[in-house]
């Protein structure tokens, strides 16, 4: 692989303004420009599958390969206990097309309607997968453990992160300081990951 931490630019394989905040976020110390799909209109996504690192790895490679740049691409999901691991590498697409954040919410809560409190254990799980024009890859994986709340709390963060309190805490995500969730969570954690395997090749 050659060295993408002296690139001059990563595309974060997302058109979701949140997800690329973040990754703006977690890797501002880099001397590098990030740029989203926003920017980039005519490059499409490759279809999502059923496995988190598959994901990542298809959608940072069609992207690499069709800009020739590094990129970046993520796969996520929220996985709740008592719903047997739903909705995990489906989290995006739970409850069927047309639904945003809001919707998928409120169908995860009514779902959860009947559990007890000490039975709503969740995890969010992500890897991210960093692909070179010449098509190799790295990859990392990172997770926050918590619980679900009973109704949405805060108004940062997005998609799951209002009903998602990190074991330990009794706030939300969407409650905490910027810095503070991108400490805590599994984006987080896999991005930290994946540049110290970077670093680490490097030597």
């Amino acid at each position: 692989m050659s060295d993408p931490l002296r690139a001059e630019a990563w595309i974060v394989a997302t058109g979701n303004a949140g997800k690329l905040a973040e990754m703006r976020a977690l890797l501002g110390d880099l001397p590098l420009a990030l740029r989203g799909l926003a920017d980039l209109p005519r490059i499409g996504l490759p279809p999502e599958g059923d496995d988190y690192a598959a994901n990542a790895v298809a959608k940072a490679r069609a992207v690499a390969l069709a800009t020739g740049v590094p990129a970046l691409g993520d796969d996520s999901g929220l996985e709740v206990d008592a719903l047997g691991g739903r909705p995990g590498v489906h989290s995006a697409r739970y409850g069927g097309p047309g639904r945003d954040d809001a919707a998928r919410v409120a169908l995860l809560l009514h779902e959860l309607a009947s559990v007890p409190e000490a039975q709503r254990s969740a995890r969010f799980v992500c890897v991210v997968a960093l692909v070179t024009p010449d098509g190799d890859s790295r990859m990392a994986r990172g997770s926050c453990e918590g619980r679900i709340l009973a109704a949405p709390r805060g108004a940062g963060g997005f998609g799951y992160d209002p009903v998602f309190a990190p074991e330990g805490r009794d706030v939300s995500l969407a409650e905490l300081p910027a810095d503070e969730k991108n400490r805590l969570s599994h984006r987080g954690r896999a991005v930290v990951a994946l540049l110290a395997k970077l670093r680490a090749a490097e030597r």
